[in-house]
């Protein structure tokens, strides 16, 4: 499973700007969120009445130079970093996306995915749009810039908010404003927060952290919040009955040091342990993370079962994105280029391994089959997610319904299939009960195949 992207947004003030530049507060916060997303980057900072930018396909401090940085001058800018879901993998459909219109220009990068995009692109190809890229963002630029012609900017915002079905949150950046918008049933996370020498909009609470400055709250729901010198100033646009925020920033995307609509994610997941521990008890001897997402489940495990915590699996830290390699003994040296084993940790021992989620199942049988190499005597899965039964439509590049495991065959046959001596999932009431938010302000659509919008061929849960 992978995220698709992280967005930054920044404001410095006027007399802050020379020594800070909004360019460089940006790098640090894409540099904190680089987990979200690793194909592209951008920034895009206002000078004058220009907008320059840095894109490139890569890792963050691969595309940027300190050089490079200290000549996008300016004290407003925004920033992403890419993982494609919806438009392919090319420097084209990079972001930010920048658009100059008649009455001045505009930077957007998006966080979501539209189920209606293709449906909006053909609306605005047929009044003779062109399009440059395959991304659904250029659908809201379209939008954004056709309001723009006739209103202000907050009126804008929220006509096309009124427009867009899915998830999507923005960091905007309009002439001299900057934007953060969220989508009515806050899909995606987005929060603010005060730098010194100025404000943020980021993903996850983490990019502030990295700043030095301060989380100052989510942005709510249906919410566009416009940083100013001043501060910042909430417009509550839409309202919905209840929210739909993303089980899985919590079981896996957002980094646990993140505070998310106000719940610390190292402390949910490690209540996902403590309810896999109750729910699915067995008699071992250590209890054993794949990392890094397994890691604070597998303590809130060991904390509840008082089974020993060992690490029985060391991830390669420094390892990029492994092109697809031919054959069946290549794929398995791209797994232990990946991941090795501490075989002393392992050998003649019962272990319980401990994952975020298994999506087709066969990067667990690998995983499974190095540590039975390593000598295990039994190996145990225990998954900190309930059974993956149907795709995500809202922004998770997670498989389609024909390759999940857990959608086609019953639970014995994926413990078989992965070579576990036995599977247990968190259940979907544990799960609730570990993030502490009532279920209807969740989208658990992945794991229920009842969606919180309507999508075509899938049942709606309101």
């Amino acid at each position: 499973m992978k995220e698709e992207c992280g967005v930054v947004g920044v404001l410095m003030h006027k007399a802050d700007a020379q020594a800070k530049p909004a360019s460089l507060q940006i790098y640090y916060a894409l540099y904190a969120l680089q987990h979200r997303g690793q194909e592209s980057t951008g920034i895009t900072v206002k000078n004058g009445d220009k907008l320059k930018s840095i894109k490139g396909m890569g890792l963050v401090p691969e595309v940027y130079s300190k050089d490079e940085l200290l000549k996008l001058e300016g004290r407003l800018g925004v920033g992403h970093v890419r993982y494609s879901t919806t438009g392919d993998s090319n420097i084209v459909n990079c972001q930010p996306l920048m658009v100059n219109y008649k009455n001045g220009n505009l930077a957007i990068a998006h966080n979501g995915n539209l189920v209606n995009g293709e449906e909006l692109r053909d609306e605005l190809e047929s009044e003779g749009r062109i399009f440059i890229t395959s991304s659904d963002t250029e659908v809201i630029a379209h939008l954004l810039v056709k309001a723009l012609l006739i209103h202000d900017p907050l009126e804008s915002i929220k006509a096309v908010m009124s427009m867009l079905k899915g998830s999507y949150s923005l960091a905007i950046m309009i002439d001299d404003r900057l934007f953060a918008v969220r989508d009515p049933l806050g899909f995606k996370p987005l929060c603010v927060g005060e730098i010194d020498g100025g404000y943020v909009v980021a993903s996850e609470s983490v990019a502030i952290d990295t700043l030095n400055g301060k989380l100052t709250r989510d942005v709510k729901a249906g919410e566009v919040v416009e940083i100013t010198e001043n501060g910042f100033e909430g417009h509550q646009m839409l309202t919905e009955k209840n929210c739909a925020h993303c089980v899985f920033e919590y079981i896996y995307f957002a980094r646990p040091d993140s505070i998310i609509d106000g719940q610390l994610v190292y402390k949910v997941r490690e209540q996902i342990g403590r309810e896999l521990a109750k729910e699915h008890p067995v008699d071992a001897d250590i209890v054993s993370p794949v990392p890094d997402s397994g890691i604070t489940s597998a303590i809130g495990y060991s904390d509840e079962s008082g089974i020993n915590y060992r690490e029985g699996l060391m991830k390669n830290r420094y390892i990029g994105r492994t092109f697809i390699l031919p054959g069946q003994e290549m794929r398995e040296t791209a797994v232990r280029l990946k991941m090795n084993t501490i075989a002393e940790n392992l050998k003649d021992r019962k272990v319980i391994i401990l994952d975020d989620s298994i999506v087709r199942g066969t990067t667990s049988r690998r995983i499974i089959e190095m540590v039975r190499n390593a000598g295990a005597k039994e190996v145990h899965a225990r998954i900190g997610s309930p059974a993956i039964i149907a795709p995500c439509y809202m922004g998770i590049d997670m498989a389609t319904r024909e390759e999940l495991i857990a959608a086609q065959k019953p639970l014995d046959y994926v413990k078989n299939a992965i070579t576990a001596d036995s599977l247990g999932y968190l259940s979907i009431e544990g799960l609730i009960k570990s993030i502490g938010i009532d279920r209807k302000e969740l989208c658990l659509g992945c794991l229920t195949e009842r969606y919180p919008i309507k999508i075509v061929g899938e049942e709606c849960s309101r």
